[in-house]
């Protein structure tokens, strides 16, 4: 059973296509017009062992709001789509990772009732050209359209670069936990019988 996703995304604001695979190698390829936040994907990418190609247009002349949160909202829904009945799955997932000076928490529970919860304060207003404030617009927008419970936590660190970093690969690890099989999970793992 393939486990991959095609969305695409067209606003007046942001054109956007992505193509997911959980199974993949982590390959990434990624073009945003954001050069920190291509970055951040192609790590998410690596890290979790899926592939993922993504490219966004958005009107960067404005700002990187609309590019970064519209990404958001097409992964997620490439996460959902592409994780399908969930069956076989772990569904949930977590992380503790390591950056340099910072040391971040992530866990995720695919069950299918969105939440976001994200515990940092950054003390930088931007990274490269992708302001700090957007991670927090992006990683709510997975956790909604992939219908997932997502919390991140700084546990350590005063590296924006790194902290955010550690964030995108925490995720990445945790997610890749979250959708692996488990051969004694023979229909889903709720006692609801569905997710």
């Amino acid at each position: 059973m393939n486990r991959n996703a095609s969305i695409k995304r067209t606003t007046r604001e942001t054109d956007i296509t992505a193509f997911l695979d959980l199974d993949g190698t982590g390959k990434g390829a990624v073009d945003t017009g954001i050069g920190f936040f291509d970055h951040m994907l192609e790590g998410f990418a690596r890290h979790g062992l899926f592939d993922l190609e993504l490219n966004a247009k958005g009107d960067l002349k404005v700002d990187g709001h609309h590019t970064v949160e519209d990404a958001g909202l097409v992964l997620g829904n490439a996460i959902r789509e592409a994780a399908g009945d969930k069956k076989g799955i772990r569904r949930y997932g977590s992380c503790i990772l390591p950056m340099d000076d910072a040391l971040v928490l992530c866990a995720v529970d695919l069950g299918g009732r969105p939440y976001f919860s994200l515990d940092c304060d950054f003390t930088a207003q931007s990274v490269g050209s992708f302001e700090t404030a957007l991670v927090r617009e992006f990683f709510y927008a997975v956790s909604y359209t992939a219908g997932m419970n997502l919390h991140l936590k700084k546990l350590s660190g005063v590296n924006d670069h790194h902290i955010i970093e550690a964030m995108f690969k925490a995720f990445a690890k945790a997610l890749d936990t979250a959708v692996s099989r488990d051969e004694r999970i023979e229909d889903v793992l709720s006692t609801k019988g569905s997710l």
